[in-house]
């Protein structure tokens, strides 16, 4: 057999096998309950926690005021040009649900997710990953632009707004 024959024939059966273990991890994540799947995505993620020193001065409180979750349902960071405030979303891999309840200015312009961690560990564990998620429940980008405005000062916020304009054809 020639060496071009068995890359062929490699290629193939790395290929199978990738297919059947997404399709037993497609099993093993359907939703139950009211969860829909509106879509997939591949997206990369980073970790915080409020222990950092830049979110020091905010302690464990997420954009909209409230205190960041861990636990049934997570708290996760983004561009609410790309990810609108209250987008639910699961991530394949570990099963875990998110809610988007904060940003970041490290985040704007990026499609990249900043899931909310307990600790500088866990953070630290997480690092930066690309991963599937499946998009539950999108989000309001009119919530967003509501929370946004009285933020005009914050470039990011100011970049995310005018984002958010562009996309929904509406001035504030």
């Amino acid at each position: 057999m020639t060496n071009a024959l068995r890359c062929i024939i490699a290629g193939l059966a790395l290929l199978f096998a990738g297919c059947a273990v997404n399709a037993e991890r497609g099993k093993t994540t359907q939703t139950t309950g009211s969860d829909k799947v509106l879509r997939h995505k591949v997206v990369r993620t980073t970790a915080y926690t409020a222990s950092e020193s830049q979110y020091r001065v905010f302690g464990a409180t997420n954009a909209v005021g409230t205190r960041l979750k861990s636990g049934e349902i997570n708290s996760a960071a983004a561009d609410w040009s790309h990810f609108p405030l209250g987008t639910k979303f699961r991530i394949l891999d570990t099963d875990k649900t998110y809610v988007v309840d904060d940003y970041g200015p490290a985040l704007v312009g990026t499609e990249t997710i900043d899931l909310y961690v307990r600790s500088h560990r866990v953070m630290n564990q997480w690092g930066a990953r690309r991963v599937t998620i499946e998009v539950l429940e999108e989000g309001s980008y009119e919530k967003s632009l509501e929370l946004l405005e009285s933020r005009q000062r914050n470039w990011g916020c100011r970049q995310m707004a005018n984002n958010i304009q562009k996309q929904i054809g509406t001035k504030y």
